[in-house]
């Protein structure tokens, strides 16, 4: 097998508060981490300057033959771009409490409306329940505040006891409750849904901008040659990926010929956003995806997250069964880490939903960093028993 030299790619991370820089930061981290597990050696360079999105170079080599000047080493170079949604992320949560919590309840009902709820309970029962958590826990806060203002007046006192029962109830809120829940990302979480509402409906001028001036950026990489492209996401990131990678498509459908790509989805949230009524933009543009023979769909899914669709085929179940389906790669987070450390994280279904892009601590099937900077094609993911690095 051909080992690679060259490979450029388009990360789009999840929905999470932090910019192409801190991504890149955590990237280095996690490349540090499995560097040492696979006995490698791996240079993360810094950010270039200019460069929207942030890009940045990252060598691996073999650990002998690279550092000794040994020419028989192996090497390989990847330019990897961070296409991440710092700025919608904030742009949903600027504006204050009231207004993200009734943003967040308006999302739920439209969700609940256009048929999304009952397609993740009946494809993924689990996320069904990670979508109904944090709604269920703010309307149980909101009906106890409620319970607190009206209970002297339940208790048959004069209603003039409101006066202070009102503003113990918003003390109980604002400084008890919101700082409780934080703990659960609730605010993040209802931002989360209307992001999601947002890539399936497309009927925000904002959000559909940001999208076209994405893929104009990642048409741009896609100029610069190489051996491989990889496109990887994880989480929300993957509905906008398909959203970024459909664009292209749909004005250059040649746009990959000649071009070894792989669309790697880790954690996949595209199932989030498509099962809404109103996606038929994202349902058609995961056909365009699958259907093009340049691409190879990998779906990275983990039995211990519930933040995904897991054994769940996505191209099928946007309405494409027909097409070339994208091929499952199940994971375990407990194979790629030390028993102590698991048991650290696994009650933190956030946590382990973040694994896929994480460092491991152990060799295992999967590994983020060797899929976008190790020498073998990232194609080589789709088979379990194929070997990861160069023997």
């Amino acid at each position: 097998m051909k080992l690679i030299a060259k490979r450029v790619v388009l990360h789009f991370p999840g929905f999470e508060p932090l910019d192409g820089t801190a991504h890149r930061a955590r990237y280095e981290r996690s490349a540090r981490q499995s560097a040492a597990v696979w006995g490698v050696s791996i240079a993360t360079g810094a950010a270039e300057e200019g460069t929207d999105p942030v890009s940045f170079e990252v060598t691996m080599g073999d650990g002998m033959g690279s550092d000794a000047g040994d020419s028989s080493g192996w090497q390989t170079k990847s330019r990897i771009h961070m296409i991440d949604q710092d700025a919608l992320v904030h742009r949903l949560r600027g504006g204050n409490t009231l207004s993200q919590i009734m943003a967040g309840f308006r999302s739920c009902a439209a969700i609940m409306l256009e048929g999304g709820m009952r397609g993740y309970f009946r494809h993924a029962w689990r996320f069904g329940l990670f979508f109904v958590f944090p709604f269920l826990l703010m309307a149980l806060a909101i009906a106890l505040t409620a319970q607190i203002t009206v209970m002297p007046y339940v208790l048959g006192f004069s209603a003039w006891h409101m006066f202070w029962s009102g503003p113990l109830a918003l003390c109980f809120f604002v400084f008890a409750f919101l700082p409780f829940s934080e703990r659960f990302h609730t605010l993040h979480l209802f931002a989360d849904w209307e992001m999601a509402v947002a890539l399936g409906r497309m009927d925000r001028a904002d959000f559909n901008g940001w999208l076209e001036d994405q893929a104009m950026a990642v048409r741009k990489a896609l100029e610069e040659e190489a051996d491989e492209y990889v496109i990887s996401s994880h989480s929300m990131g993957s509905s906008v990926a398909a959203h970024v990678i459909g664009i292209l498509l749909e004005k250059e459908p040649e746009i990959f010929k000649g071009k070894r790509v792989v669309f790697a989805t880790l954690g996949s949230a595209i199932l989030q956003c498509a099962l809404m009524s109103s996606a038929t933009l994202l349902r058609t543009r995961v056909g365009l995806i699958a259907r093009c023979p340049e691409i190879s769909w990998l779906d990275v899914q983990c039995l211990t997250d519930s933040i995904n669709f897991y054994k769940v085929p996505v191209v099928a179940v946007s309405g494409h069964a027909d097409a070339p389906q994208a091929k499952m790669i199940l994971i375990r987070v407990k194979q790629m880490l030390t028993r102590e450390h698991y048991r650290k994280i696994r009650k933190d279904q956030l946590r382990v939903h973040r694994q896929y892009v994480l460092g491991p601590d152990l060799r295992a099937s999967f590994d983020f960093t060797l899929m976008t900077a190790g020498p073998m094609p990232a194609s080589v993911f789709a088979d379990p028993d194929e070997k990861r690095m160069p023997g």
